[in-house]
C-alpha cells in the first residue's frame, strides 16, 4: 500500500487543467517517486514514444490524466476530455460516431468510407469504431492525449493525434475497491474492482462499473424524460510472467448501453414561406409559393426565428399526398390531408419551445451499443538490450439508435376518405383510413405526419503488431515494427415517414390482398402487378426485413486492409541534444459496395424502368460493382531536442501525416431515361499534413512551477469534410492551414495548495481558391436564379433562371401543371414531361409554356448552384481560444484531509460549417465545474460530492444541417445539465 506522502502527492496532481502535461504511454507507464521537496509538482513517468521517459523528457505535445486526476476533474468520460487539454473541441455527430478535434483537425467526413483523423486507441491498440467516447471510466491507469501528427508509431489515422485509454492490469499485490454513487435525476452509479495474485506468475483483475439514471430531457408532447443512461461496462484481465525474460497479459472488455440516449438535441428552423411574387407573377397561389421555399432560412440559431418550424408544404411528399390522393364517383379530388392548415403545411401554427431541453417528438428515442475488446500482449526480452513485443487486438461493435427523425409533432393531417377512387379509377379501400388515422408497416397508427430515423453501424476489426525495440546504454537506440489491420463495416441509416408508405400504397399498388400489409390491402410487387409497383416492406420496425421502398436506406458495406512498416532511431548527439528520425511506410486499400437508395422506386411489372417513378427494380436494394481504392504513403518525424539545463527542454520537430480516403455514399437508383442527375464526385482523396512544431518545457523554483510552451503550424493538402447532398454524406477535400500556440502551466507554491491552466490560441484558414455549394445559399445572391423544389424522388433543390419561373407563373396553364413544370427546371427532372403525338420523344413540362430550358448545360454546376468562396474562411468546430483554470487547497482535519478544488473552461465562439456564415456561427461559451473531496489514508476511504456544469448552461456546441429533401432543419447539440452527486468509495 502507498504512503500517506505518496497518496497525497498523487492526490494533488490531480489538478492539471491547464496543464497537465502529463502524457500518454502504454500500460506499464507510473508514476515516478515523490519529489523530495513536498511542494514540488512532481512527475510522470509516460511512454508517448512507447518506451518509458518522463513528461518532461518527451518531446511532443501530450497530456496524461491518472485516475485521480480525471476523478478530481470529474472528467467521466471521452467527451469531457476537452475541459482539460489546449485546442481540443468535441461533440457528437447526427449518427453514430462523434468529432473529436485538435488543433481544429478532426471527423468532419462522416460518411462509412471515412477515418477518424484523431486515432483512438484502447492499450495503444486503434480502434475505428469505438464507445471509448460513450462508456464511462473503468479502471482506468491514465488517459493520454497526444497533440498533433503521430503517424510514426501510432498509426495512419493520427493527423491531427492520438487519444489512449490505458486501463490498470493484474498485479502481484491483493487489492480492491468499491464505490457507490448518488445524484439528482435518478443517478445511481457503481464501480468495483479486484486484483488477485495466484502465486507468483500470474493474477488476475476484474472491474466492472454501471450507471442508470433518467433523462435530461423532456418530451413535451409524451410526457416523458428522455435522454437517460443504462450502461454497464466489465473488464476481465489476466497477467502472466513464467520467467524473468517473458511477459504476457489477456484483457476482455465488453461495453453494453440499453436506454432512451438521444443522438441530436433540438431541431432548428426559420421557417421560409417562400417569396410572396416572382417578377410580375400573377395568381401566385400558396402551391406554388411552397414549391419556391427551402423549408427553412439561413438566419442565426440564436435568432428567436430559429425555433420555429419549416414550410412543411415545400415537402414534395406532403405536396403528392394532399393533392389527387383519391377522388369521388364524380372525379373530384378527395385529398388525404387537410389542406385547411394554410394549404397543406403540417406544421402550421406549431411552435417550439427556446429551452434547449424540451422537445417536442411523437417518438421517444431508443439506444442500444454493445462493444467488446479482446486483447493479447506479449513481451520477450531477446537479449538484454532487446525487447521484441506483440500485440494482438480484435473487437466488435453493434450499434442501433432511433428518434423522432423530425424533432417537433405536426398538426392532425389525415381525413377519412372513405369512398373514394385512385387516379386508375380503382376504388380505395375503407382500410386505407380508418377515421382519420393511416397505420403505418413501421410506424404504427397515426393521424399526424410522423418520421423516425434508424442509425445502425455492425463493425469488425483485427489489429496485429510487431515490434522491437532497443534500450542501450550508447549514444544510439531505436523501434521498429510492422502492423496489419483488417477493418469490415455495414453502416444502415433509415428514414422512415408515413406519408412515404401512404404515396406507395395509393399510387402504386394494386388492391388485392399482399401478405402481412396492415394497411392497404395490397399485392406484393412482382410480375402479378398489374402496373408500377413500390414494394411497401410489411414486417415492423423491431424485425425490419429492410427490403422496402416505401423507406429511405443508406446501405454501405466497406472493408479497409492496412499494413505498415515503421521506425524510429533516437541519437544522442551530445549530452544536451538529440535527434529523433521516424519513417512509417503505410498501405490502404478499401472496398466499398454501394448500394443504390430506393426510396419510392419502383418498375413496370415486367421488370422495365418505371414510367413515373424512374425505379428499375420494385423490391430490395441490389449492389453495384465495388470500388476498390488503394493508396501508399511514406511519413514520419524528424524532431531535434536541446537540453540547455537540467530542468529546460527545447525541441523543434517537422512530422507528415497521412488519412486515407473513401467512396462517397451512392445515390439513388434512378433510371437516367426518366430521371438526369446533378453530377457529384463519387469517390474522396486521402488528406496529407504537413506540420512544423517548437516546443519547451521547463521546471522553475525547486520544482514548483512547470510552464509548457508549445509553437505549431499544419499545411493540410485535402482536408474532408462532409455534407448532406442527394440524401448522401458528400464528402468533399479543401486545402487549409492551421497555426496557434499552447500553453499549460502548474503553480505549487505550497504542499496544500495548487494551481493549473491550459491556453490554446488557434488561426485555421481554408486555402485560396477553395470553393463548395452552399446548400442553404445555392444562389449567392444572384437575383437573376431562383431555389427551386425537384420533382418527388429527386433530393436536391436546384436554380433555375428566374425569369423562366415568372413565365410558368404568369401562363394560363400554371394552374394545371405549373408546379410540376417549375420542378422540370431542375436537372434532376429535366426528362419528365409528356410524349409528344408521334410517341418518340419525351418533351419536358416547361415546353408548353414557351421557352427551352437545359438545365445540364445551362446552368451553374448542373443545377446544383453557385460555387461559395471559401478562401481564408475558417475549418468547422476550430474555436480561436481555449482556455481551463483550475485551484484546490487540501485541509487536514484530524485523519482527513479535506481537498475543494474548482474547473474552469471557455471556448470562443467558432463555426460549425465551412462557409462561415452568421447561420454557421457558434457563440462562445463556459463551464464550470466544483468537487468537495474527503479522504482518510488510513481507513483508504474517499466520500467526494461535486457539481458538474455548476450555472446549468446549454450552449449549442455543435449543429448539423439536414438534407433539402428534409427541409433544411438544423439539428444542434448541447451539454448535460447540471449534475449534482455524492459518492463513497473503499479500497481494499
Amino acid at each position: 500500500m502507498a504512503s500517506a506522502a505518496c497518496n497525497r502527492a498523487r492526490l494533488a496532481v490531480t489538478a492539471s487543467a491547464f496543464a497537465l502535461v502529463v502524457a500518454a504511454g502504454p500500460a506499464l507507464a507510473q508514476d515516478a517517486a515523490p519529489s523530495q521537496d513536498a511542494t514540488s509538482v512532481g512527475d510522470i513517468i509516460v511512454t508517448a514514444q512507447k518506451r518509458e521517459q518522463s513528461i518532461q523528457d518527451v518531446p511532443i505535445a501530450v497530456s496524461a490524466f491518472s485516475a485521480e486526476n480525471l476523478d478530481a476533474m470529474k472528467i467521466e468520460g471521452g467527451s469531457e476530455l476537452m475541459r482539460a487539454v489546449p485546442n481540443v473541441s468535441f461533440s457528437k455527430n447526427n449518427f453514430s460516431m462523434y468529432n473529436f478535434a485538435i488543433r481544429g483537425i478532426g471527423t468532419k467526413a462522416v460518411s462509412a468510407a471515412s477515418d477518424p483523423a484523431v486515432a483512438v486507441s484502447f492499450n495503444n491498440s486503434p480502434l475505428i469504431r469505438n464507445r471509448l467516447f460513450e462508456q464511462e471510466y473503468l479502471d482506468v491507469n491514465r488517459v493520454e492525449v497526444l497533440r498533433g501528427p503521430q503517424g510514426t508509431l501510432y498509426g495512419r489515422n493520427a493527423t491531427a493525434g492520438v487519444v489512449n485509454m490505458i486501463p490498470n492490469l493484474p498485479s502481484p499485490d491483493f487489492e480492491a475497491m468499491l464505490k457507490a454513487e448518488g445524484g439528482n435525476y435518478g443517478s445511481l452509479r457503481g464501480q468495483g474492482m479486484i486484483n488477485l495474485p495466484l502465486g507468483e506468475q500470474f493474477a488476475v483483475r476484474v472491474a466492472g462499473g454501471l450507471t442508470q439514471r433518467d433523462g435530461f430531457d423532456y418530451n413535451s408532447f409524451n410526457d416523458t424524460n428522455i435522454n437517460g443512461r443504462d450502461l454497464w461496462s466489465t473488464r476481465l484481465s489476466a497477467a502472466w510472467t513464467p520467467s524473468d525474460r517473458f511477459r504476457a497479459n489477456l484483457i476482455w472488455e465488453h461495453f453494453n448501453e440499453d436506454d432512451d440516449r438521444s443522438r441530436t438535441g433540438k431541431q432548428l428552423c426559420a421557417n421560409d414561406p417562400g417569396p410572396e411574387t416572382v417578377g410580375d407573377a400573377i395568381d401566385f397561389n400558396d402551391a406554388a409559393r411552397s414549391h419556391l421555399s427551402q423549408g427553412c432560412r439561413a438566419v442565426s440559431l440564436y435568432d428567436d426565428a430559429s425555433y420555429g418550424t419549416p414550410n412543411g408544404g415545400a415537402a414534395a411528399i406532403v405536396f403528392i399526398s394532399g393533392v389527387g390522393a383519391g377522388f369521388d364517383e364524380f372525379g373530384n379530388v378527395i385529398p388525404a390531408t387537410n389542406v385547411t392548415l394554410d394549404q397543406m403545411n403540417p406544421y402550421f401554427g406549431v411552435t417550439q419551445s427556446r429551452d434547449m431541453r424540451d422537445v417536442a417528438t411523437y417518438f421517444d428515442p431508443t439506444y442500444r451499443a454493445k462493444n467488446d475488446v479482446v486483447q493479447l500482449n506479449l513481451e520477450y526480452d531477446l537479449t538484454n538490450n532487446l525487447k521484441f513485443i506483440s500485440q494482438t487486438a480484435y473487437s466488435k461493435d453493434d450499434f442501433r439508435s432511433t428518434q423522432d427523425y423530425n424533432r417537433y409533432v405536426s398538426n392532425v393531417i389525415f381525413n377519412n376518405i372513405d369512398g373514394a377512387y385512385n387516379y386508375i379509377g380503382e376504388k380505395i379501400p375503407q382500410t386505407a383510413i380508418v377515421n382519420g388515422y393511416y397505420r403505418d408497416p413501421q410506424l404504427g397508427s397515426s393521424n399526424r405526419m410522423v418520421s423516425l430515423d434508424l442509425s445502425q453501424s455492425n463493425n469488425e476489426q483485427w489489429y496485429q503488431e510487431f515490434r522491437i525495440q532497443s534500450n542501450f546504454s550508447g549514444g544510439f537506440n531505436f523501434n521498429v515494427g510492422a502492423n496489419y489491420l483488417d477493418f469490415k463495416t455495414q453502416d444502415d441509416y433509415y428514414v422512415f415517414n408515413n406519408l412515404f408508405s401512404f404515396v406507395s400504397e395509393y399510387f402504386y399498388n394494386n388492391g388485392s390482398p399482399s401478405p402481412g400489409s396492415p394497411t392497404l390491402t395490397t399485392t406484393a410487387c412482382d410480375e402479378t402487378a398489374i402496373k408500377e409497383c413500390i414494394y411497401v416492406d410489411p414486417t415492423s420496425l423491431d424485425n425490419l426485413a429492410g427490403d422496402g421502398h416505401n423507406y429511405f436506406r443508406s446501405k454501405n458495406v466497406v472493408h479497409t486492409r492496412s499494413w505498415a512498416l515503421f521506425g524510429e532511431g533516437y541519437w544522442n548527439l551530445s549530452p544536451e541534444v538529440r535527434l529523433t528520425i521516424g519513417l512509417r511506410y503505410t498501405n490502404d486499400e478499401k472496398v466499398s459496395t454501394p448500394y443504390p437508395s430506393q426510396l419510392l422506386l419502383g418498375a413496370e411489372p415486367d421488370g422495365s424502368w418505371g414510367a413515373s417513378t424512374g425505379g428499375s427494380i420494385s423490391r430490395g436494394y441490389r449492389a453495384m460493382d465495388d470500388i476498390k481504392q488503394n493508396w501508399d504513403a511514406v511519413t514520419g518525424r524528424l524532431v531535434v531536442d536541446w537540453r540547455p539545463r537540467e530542468d529546460t527542454l527545447v525541441y523543434a520537430s517537422y512530422s507528415r501525416g497521412y488519412k486515407g480516403g473513401g467512396a462517397n455514399p451512392p445515390r439513388a437508383d434512378i433510371n437516367s431515361e426518366v430521371v438526369q442527375y446533378q453530377s457529384l464526385a463519387e469517390t474522396f482523396d486521402p488528406e496529407y499534413v504537413d506540420a512544423f512544431e517548437i516546443g519547451t518545457k521547463n521546471s522553475f523554483y525547486d520544482g514548483r512551477v512547470r510552464l509548457n510552451a508549445t509553437a505549431f503550424y499544419y499545411d493540410y493538402t485535402d482536408y474532408q469534410v462532409s455534407q448532406i447532398v442527394d440524401r448522401i454524406s458528400l464528402n468533399e477535400n479543401f486545402d487549409a492551414k492551421s497555426m496557434g500556440l499552447e500553453l499549460e502551466a502548474v503553480f505549487r507554491p505550497i504542499p496544500d495548495f495548487r494551481i493549473d491552466a491550459n491556453l490554446g490560441f488557434l488561426k485555421t484558414k481554408i486555402g485560396d481558391g477553395e470553393g463548395s455549394i452552399d446548400v442553404m445559399n445555392r444562389t449567392q445572391g444572384n437575383s437573376d436564379w431562383m431555389v427551386v423544389r425537384p420533382w418527388l424522388q429527386v433530393p436536391s433543390n436546384c436554380v433555375a433562371p428566374t425569369k423562366h419561373v415568372e413565365t410558368i407563373l404568369q401562363s394560363p396553364l400554371a394552374a394545371d401543371f405549373g408546379v410540376v413544370a417549375l420542378s422540370a427546371l431542375c436537372s434532376g427532372s429535366q426528362r419528365w414531361g409528356t410524349f409528344d403525338p408521334n410517341f418518340d420523344s419525351i418533351l419536358p413540362f416547361w415546353a408548353f409554356f414557351g421557352f427551352t430550358y437545359d438545365p445540364m448545360t445551362e446552368a451553374p454546376n448542373l443545377g446544383r448552384g453557385f460555387t461559395a468562396d471559401l478562401s481564408g474562411n475558417e475549418l468547422p468546430n476550430a474555436p480561436r481560444m481555449t482556455a481551463n483554470i483550475g485551484a484546490q487547497y487540501t485541509f487536514h482535519i484530524r485523519d482527513w484531509d479535506l481537498t475543494v478544488r474548482g474547473d474552469y473552461y471557455r471556448q470562443s465562439s467558432s463555426y460549425f460549417r465551412v462557409y462561415n456564415t452568421d447561420y454557421d456561427r457558434l457563440k462562445g461559451w463556459d463551464n464550470a465545474n466544483l468537487t468537495i473531496t474527503m479522504e482518510n489514508m488510513g481507513e483508504n476511504l474517499v466520500v467526494q460530492a461535486y457539481v458538474k456544469n455548476l450555472f446549468d448552461k446549454a450552449p449549442i456546441v455543435d449543429a448539423f444541417t439536414n438534407s433539402d429533401d428534409s427541409l433544411l432543419t438544423t439539428n444542434v447539440f448541447t451539454l448535460d445539465p447540471r449534475i449534482i452527486g455524492v459518492s463513497l468509495s473503499k479500497r481494499f
